[in-house]
């Protein structure tokens, strides 16, 4: 067992204290009804571990007046007996009542804990979201707020409480019986506690790599089981079993090696117990055959080691989880200090669109330290109007729509609606005004109605059905069984391609929004289902200031401007038949596609005869 270097040990404690710091806030909350239970169940504790120092002395009287050598003849102490049995029922209801009162504070605190770093993670940056493994931050939460509960419960309760009880057992022992017996108790404790933690400092490596291993086997399954369509398309069911078992056996070796090593440390916390139980024992026994101690002494003494030997055994357990706990907690809290990307200004405006225009002046961006994907992009979307971004894939179209939500900030130049740049209002604002039709129609596992109502949640139900009117879905989904009260299935699953997205056109109409953002809308669907649902779309722009990023260039024969792209700048801009007339690369693209369907038009012909 190699001894990790003071810097490192010191970094370590530093950190742990600085996540107990973090935590402490929430033993006062700032509710008045919850500092009085906080007070309430201290007091409840310290009534209770003052009787349960008691109880023994009231053994100890009982058992002497008992003894045969206390008197000629032995009287029932019935007083005794019956002060023994109502001491120790205190001690019992008052721990009771202490647990019962301090729950709704900890419940409270995990509560806020759990909102607060679900706050945090929707405001972090797309980027971020790419980045991160859904499944490893979900089960970095669950442990994180049940690590709060545990170090908020035995901080209070057990770690302390256990301090205040051996202080008061070693008193009574030095002032009843000398210092010796307190001196036998206290080199115990400490024994017990230095080999506890020098022990689960080296564990801790373990329990780490415990937590990565599981972090990993957890993502690798929810990914599996996300995309189980693309399993079963590859027939790969045999590949992703054996990927979720190398990644479990991965978890059973630092299970193995952390067990293992908990039974090196249980072993070390019994032999330093019973060396200490057997020493003072062997100090009671002698006392009592010099006839300096009673029976009642030897037990008293004996009963109180027990007390202690309980507290010290769940000690070990207490401590071994706390440490756990404050790993938990501070992966957790390493969510609530990450920095976000995308950050708003102090005195941004809360107010944004009024027509609608857009500006793009100079833009340039690029992921990370990845090439640029857009250069010195300027354009104008005046408002109402509509503008088309087309080119080859891979040459920034959507990036655009994703720098215009501020889902990203622009490396150069800037971005203005109604001629206020973006990164000067909330992002609340800017999203609030903007709506997107995206290529994948990704739906909540929830009902229809929950997901058409999350454009305005506060939306009546009258509103609600106007909005699927109007994407033409409401005598669909009046037709289903449940009607609107339908389980859609994990991202929409269970509905066509076309009934996603009416379903989402739907929404956006509920939401009403000034801009308007069609990013490969209907690529996703079949040719005839692109007719039917390019509508729908159509109406939806109507007096919008409309986006529409696009590879099939049918769908935007009427935009007022097309731009097309090519490795990040734009290249040609016109109304289409300008275009067609430049005889550019828009005129080539289309001349393909023209010539592709056809074809395909000829193939299905021909597929028929």
């Amino acid at each position: 067992m190699k001894n990790k270097s003071y810097p490192a040990k010191a970094r370590i404690a530093r950190q742990d204290l600085g996540v107990i710091s973090s935590i402490l806030p929430y033993l006062w909350p700032e509710d008045k009804g919850l500092r009085i239970r906080v007070v309430a169940a201290v007091g409840f504790l310290v009534v209770a571990k003052i009787a349960n120092v008691i109880v023994p002395i009231f053994y100890k009287e009982a058992v002497d007046l008992l003894s045969p050598a206390s008197s000629a003849e032995v009287v029932l102490p019935l007083g005794l007996i019956l002060g023994y049995g109502l001491i120790r029922l205190l001690a019992h209801v008052f721990g009771e009542l202490r647990d019962a009162i301090f729950t709704r504070v900890a419940q409270g605190a995990v509560r806020a804990a759990g909102v607060k770093t679900f706050d945090r993670l929707h405001n972090l940056s797309v980027r971020f979201h790419l980045d991160r493994k859904t499944g490893g931050i979900s089960r970095s939460i669950e442990r994180g707020t049940k690590g709060i509960e545990f170090l908020l419960r035995f901080m209070l309760f057990n770690i302390v409480p256990t301090f205040f009880e051996i202080v008061l057992i070693c008193g009574i022992l030095w002032k009843l019986y000398g210092p010796s017996f307190s001196l036998i108790t206290f080199s115990t404790l400490f024994g017990y506690i230095t080999w506890t933690l020098i022990v689960t400092e080296w564990r801790l490596k373990f329990r780490r790599q415990m937590n990565e291993t599981e972090n990993n086997a957890n993502s690798k399954a929810i990914d599996s089981l996300l995309n189980f369509e693309t399993v079963k398309y590859f027939g790969n069911e045999s590949f992703e079993v054996k990927r979720f078992d190398s990644a479990l056996k991965d978890y059973e070796n630092a299970a193995v090696k952390s067990s293992s090593s908990l039974a090196f440390l249980n072993i070390g916390q019994g032999i330093i117990v019973a060396v200490g139980l057997t020493l003072i024992m062997v100090l009671a026994g002698k006392g009592v055959v010099s006839n300096d101690m009673t029976l009642g002494d030897f037990v008293l003494v004996n009963t109180y080691l027990i007390q202690l030997y309980l507290p010290l055994n769940f000690l070990g357990f207490v401590y071994r989880e706390i440490k756990r706990s404050l790993i938990d907690i501070e992966n957790m809290f390493a969510l609530l200090n990450e920095s976000g990307d995308i950050v708003e200004k102090k005195n941004a405006l809360t107010s944004l669109v009024t027509d609608g225009s857009i500006k793009f002046e100079g833009v340039s961006f690029s992921y990370s330290d990845s090439p640029a994907v857009l250069e010195d992009i300027t354009f104008t979307v005046n408002s109402g109007k509509r503008t088309a971004i087309v080119g080859p894939s891979g040459v920034g179209k959507s990036t655009i729509g994703r720098l215009l939500l501020r889902f990203y900030d622009v490396s150069n130049g800037k971005i203005l609606i109604d001629g206020t740049d973006i990164r000067d209002v909330t992002l609340r604002s800017v999203r609030s005004s903007i709506g997107i039709i995206p290529q994948d129609t990704i739906l909540f596992n929830e009902t229809i109605y929950y997901n058409i109502s999350y454009g305005c949640p506060e939306a009546s139900n009258s509103e609600i059905e106007r909005a699927a009117k109007a994407a033409e879905v409401h005598d669909f989904i009046s037709g289903l069984p449940r009607g609107y009260q339908t389980i859609v299935g994990e991202r929409g699953l269970k509905l066509s391609g076309g009934e996603k997205q009416r379903v989402l056109i739907a929404r956006t109409i509920l939401k009403n929004p000034k801009i308007l953002i069609l990013d490969e809308a209907t690529s996703a669907l079949d040719t005839r289902t692109e007719q039917e649902i390019m509508g729908s779309i159509v109406e939806l722009s109507r007096d919008r200031t409309t986006i529409i990023i696009a590879h099939r260039l049918s769908t935007v024969v009427a935009a007022d401007e097309i731009l097309v792209l090519e490795k990040g700048r734009i290249c040609e801009s016109g109304t289409h038949e300008m275009l067609l007339a430049n005889n550019g690369l828009y005129a080539s693209m289309w001349q393909l596609q023209q010539e592709t369907a056809r074809a395909l038009e000829i193939h299905e012909r021909a597929a028929k005869m």
